[in-house]
């Protein structure tokens, strides 16, 4: 905190936790975020698969996305204003979710004045226009009456089919190149002339970065592995001026 009270962080951004219990490091280090970082940041904006799968708002019982929703609200309780775009994991968050986690659900496509600097921030995901198949399956998924349709189905079966698509998702990834799965460059190109902003924040890719060009800057968030060698993950923040840095799991400023 600042003398005047105010906060010295504008804002905190993390994405593709892929939070699950068969993956207890991962757990621990989103809560040693929430309980030592976010607290300090004026804002907490969570960029999409935060949940390796979320079957409905109904799932809210299961007692480990208790957990986590519990660990969101108790930051948002705090003051600290909670913001949630959806990943390609996650997307069916809904009104139930966001009651119960204190977090404001936004569409995929965001754009803040955050610290002086105009930022555009989405999950990534509509941007990997090179894999046309997933983004055959993205256009079914995200509309309305399938959703609606889907989420009539008793839970169980939802969490069988979500199973079989993530199954089929690992299999798919091992016959794609990185390129294709990576954002285009013209979609990217789109957002900023849509927008007008001069920053982005997006993650999906699992390929953090400062990308630079014609005086934009794209960054892009890390998913999170601390059992990795080395340790995956980490966060972005902007300060109170403007200033934008990439931090390391333990905190420690990317150069």
């Amino acid at each position: 905190m600042q003398a005047d009270g105010t906060k010295r962080i504008s804002a905190l951004f993390i994405s593709d936790l892929h939070l699950q219990p068969a993956q207890p490091a991962i757990t621990a280090a989103f809560h040693a975020f929430m309980e030592q970082q976010a607290p300090a940041a004026a804002s907490l904006y969570l960029l999409g698969d935060l949940f390796e799968y979320w079957a409905g708002d109904d799932d809210l019982a299961e007692p480990f996305h208790q957990e986590i929703t519990c660990a969101i609200r108790r930051v948002s309780d705090a003051g600290v204003a909670v913001f949630w775009i959806a990943g390609n994991r996650d997307f069916l968050a809904g009104d139930g979710f966001a009651a119960a986690s204190g977090a404001t659900i936004l569409p995929e496509t965001w754009v803040a004045d955050i610290g002086g600097q105009r930022v555009v921030l989405l999950h990534g995901d509509a941007q990997c226009t090179g894999d046309l198949k997933y983004m055959e399956f993205r256009a079914q998924v995200r509309q309305p009456a399938w959703q609606q349709q889907f989420l009539a189905m008793p839970l169980a079966q939802r969490k069988a089919i979500i199973a079989g698509l993530r199954d089929n998702s690992r299999k798919a990834h091992t016959e794609k190149s990185y390129e294709i799965m990576d954002v285009t460059p013209q979609a990217i190109a789109d957002i900023f002339e849509q927008t007008g902003a001069s920053v982005m924040i997006h993650g999906h890719t699992h390929r953090p970065a400062l990308h630079e060009v014609a005086g934009k800057r794209r960054y892009v968030l890390p998913d999170w592995e601390p059992d990795s060698v080395p340790p995956r993950g980490g966060w972005i923040a902007i300060a109170a001026d403007g200033a934008i840095t990439r931090h390391q799991l333990d905190g420690a400023i990317i150069a």
